[in-house]
């Protein structure tokens, strides 16, 4: 169905209330009227008025209503894009003048094929609401991330679950994922026998999750190559010398991820977590959830 465009004239364009996007927003994300009216402490036929003059407005239909739940329209879809960039910068706007100033210096630590998927988003936004604070990042295997945070050394730390000596209740988890092998496209490397691999130091959660793998379904293999970083391996499996497990999003081309009928057994999902020091800041808080949302964001 579309609806009658708003007429384009040299009038000023309509604004977007924010009450009625945070209640678009939450309907497109939860797949409910019901749902949604939950969370906003509304009606679901006050939420159905909202959603018409939204609609009436754009002059394009959101959402598809179907038995059990509704579904974005491709206008939907691209309004639900805007809309959550609107209420993001809304909160920061509001943030700036309503809440106290923050400062200070947060010392923030993370493996680097964690942080380089999150941090520019992260520390763009917080620069942008919180200027006076400094924040100095660590970048480093997540063992070493840990050690920096029982000696007072960083604030914050993203480190990967499954680490040797890393118990998973201190932190919160903040991403899963699942682990594949990874190859070359066009490569010969996952044919070799036996295997060759190229993975992180020993204490990796990567590196102890494959080899489990592996020697539970009995493949023959070699660890051909070692690096501290996805970086390394990479490198490896782009010269077409090793198969490597890589988390599913950092799989890019050309490297390509190997399918069940390569005969190599499925590694399981690994978790993201984020463990505060002792004391954590006021910044450092606000900071951690800068990242937390992040991550909600990628999935």
């Amino acid at each position: 169905m579309t609806l009658p465009a708003f007429p384009v004239s040299n009038t000023a364009l309509p604004l977007l209330d924010s009450d009625v996007l945070r209640t678009f927003v939450a309907i497109a994300e939860s797949g409910s009227f019901t749902r949604a009216a939950r969370q906003v402490f509304r009606t679901p036929s006050a939420l159905s008025m909202q959603i018409k003059r939204l609609e009436e407005t754009l002059g394009q239909s959101l959402f598809v209503r179907e038995a059990r739940q509704v579904r974005l329209t491709p206008e939907g879809e691209v309004l639900l894009s805007y809309g959550r960039r609107l209420l993001k910068l809304n909160e920061e706007a509001v943030t700036h003048f309503l809440t106290p100033p923050l400062e200070g210096t947060v010392r923030f630590g993370t493996p680097d094929d964690v942080g380089s998927r999150i941090l520019p988003r992260v520390l763009a936004q917080f620069a942008r609401s919180h200027p006076a604070v400094q924040v100095e990042v660590v970048v480093g295997r997540s063992i070493d991330m840990l050690e920096r945070l029982d000696r007072g050394e960083l604030d914050l730390a993203l480190v990967t679950a499954g680490n040797e000596g890393l118990d998973s209740a201190r932190g919160e988890i903040v991403h899963t994922e699942p682990l594949a092998w990874a190859c070359l496209d066009g490569g010969v490397a996952h044919e070799r026998s036996p295997l060759p691999l190229a993975l992180a130091n020993q204490g990796c959660a990567w590196r102890a999750m494959a080899l489990s793998a592996l020697d539970r379904s009995g493949v023959d293999y070699r660890v051909a190559y070692t690096s501290e970083n996805c970086a390394g391996q990479e490198a490896a499996l782009l010269a077409d010398l090793a198969v490597a497990p890589l988390s599913l999003s950092l799989i890019r081309a050309p490297l390509r991820k190997l399918e069940a009928n390569a005969g190599l057994p499925s590694i399981g999902e690994y978790q993201i977590l984020l463990i505060r020091g002792a004391g954590t800041s006021s910044a450092g808080e606000v900071l951690a959830g800068h990242v937390a949302e992040a991550f909600r964001d990628l999935r």
